[in-house]
């Protein structure tokens, strides 16, 4: 895979921010060195975030953030400040651009605390050190710098880089798998998937397979009797695409585990916990109530599509209520769930782990229940508790 494969949800995020004097354009050119943001003597030309996928070293690939310039004045706008956290939810690294000759302002340190809030480690860059008569010793959270004449940028680099949390390896599914152990997936091919691909959760599962030293067997739903009868040996587990687990379900005898993509997914994004205790929710639903159903990227809506065809009509039908329903895509989250009964998101693979983390701590927060579509679907279909069975731990929290 070449870096401008790897998928945005797998790249270090580094977020700049700065008021709108401070050089932070300048500061994220010079470190990218490519002409990433508008630069221009006008202050604030940037009005949106840019976002930009490029390979950043030492750090390997990333995904730059470049947010609009804060005015000096005071505390920022209640709509600035929402439209900062939004970022922030994405953002794995924050660099604050301060002007040298003019120091920390009241909104610099509003920033901070955001930062701090968010748990997120940040760097200090103090540009326009050129114009300092002497440069200060830096505090461990801070670094002096010029844009202009190119001076310690490449420390500013080394110092991102550091800021990174190596995250212990997690696996999708090889914790459960010994060396040798044939795994079957089961991968419809439906009208929604790429002609000629497999979807990314598909792919990943398959990488993680093969990491373990397991075999990956994949086979459609169609072939499914025929795959396990042909293979030999029992396999390990049997993995399928959620949306057949009913048809495959009878398919596969009890004593195989059997579990589902999206049910991977949400325990890879640290999310499963919520999702099996959240999906119960469907059980307290009554007339009238809204339920939020958000989905991680905006791709087109298929005329069969889940997220608004599929599942708001198995709530219908398994609650047998009135039920209204409200959707959300792309980045548009909303902060305040109040309204919502529960929140059903997506399996969430076009999204980094700390926005998904985040929408899910945003829900917790507020005490609305949230689940994924994954666990949503084996929840309604009676199927939970048996895709389940390849996590005890899990299990027993539900109970």
């Amino acid at each position: 895979m070449g870096m401008n494969n790897t998928p945005a949800s797998e790249r270090t995020h580094i977020g700049f921010f700065g008021r709108r004097n401070a050089g932070k354009s300048s500061i994220v050119n010079a470190v990218t060195g490519q002409e990433l943001a508008v630069v221009s003597d006008v202050k604030g030309t940037t009005t949106d975030p840019v976002y930009k996928t490029m390979e950043l070293l030492p750090l390997g690939p990333v995904m730059i953030i470049d947010t609009p310039g804060f005015d000096d004045e005071g505390m920022l706008g209640e709509l600035r400040v929402k439209k900062t956290k939004q970022v922030l939810n994405k953002t794995d690294i924050a660099v604050l651009v301060v002007d040298a000759s003019e120091g920390l302002k009241e909104c610099d340190e509003q920033l901070i605390e955001l930062f701090n809030a968010k748990n997120i480690n940040y760097l200090i860059v103090y540009n326009k050190s050129d114009l300092l008569d002497e440069i200060p010793q830096a505090d461990p959270q801070s670094i002096y710098a010029s844009a202009l004449k190119k001076e310690n940028i490449f420390e500013v680099k080394e110092r991102i880089a550091s800021l990174k949390e190596t995250t212990t390896e997690k696996s999708i599914i090889a914790d459960k798998l010994n060396r040798g152990d044939f795994v079957v997936l089961v991968v419809p091919i439906d009208s929604a998937a790429p002609k000629g691909r497999l979807i990314l959760p598909q792919q990943q599962t398959i990488r993680d397979i093969l990491d373990a030293g397991a075999m990956a067997i994949v086979t459609k739903e169609s072939e499914l009797t025929e795959t396990l009868e042909g293979l030999g040996k029992t396999p390990a587990m049997v993995i399928t695409d959620s949306q057949v687990f009913k048809t495959v379900a009878p398919m596969v005898p009890k004593h195989i585990p059997l579990t589902s993509f999206s049910i991977l997914m949400a325990r890879y994004k640290g999310l499963l916990n919520e999702a099996a205790i959240g999906a119960a929710a469907v059980e307290h639903l009554k007339d009238g109530d809204t339920v939020l159903i958000a989905e991680g990227c905006t791709h087109h809506r298929q005329c069969d599509d889940i997220g608004t065809v599929k599942i708001p009509n198995w709530l219908r039908k398994y609650t047998g209520k009135e039920i209204k329903i409200e959707t959300c895509s792309g980045t548009e989250f909303p902060e305040d769930l109040s309204k919502y009964a529960m929140v059903i998101h997506c399996g969430g693979c076009m999204l980094n782990e700390r926005e998904v983390r985040y929408r899910t701590k945003c829900a917790v927060d507020q005490g609305i229940p949230i689940t994924n579509y994954g666990t949503f679907i084996a929840y309604v279909n009676g199927i939970l508790k048996r895709s389940l069975e390849v996590f005890p731990e899990i299990l027993d929290m539900m109970n």
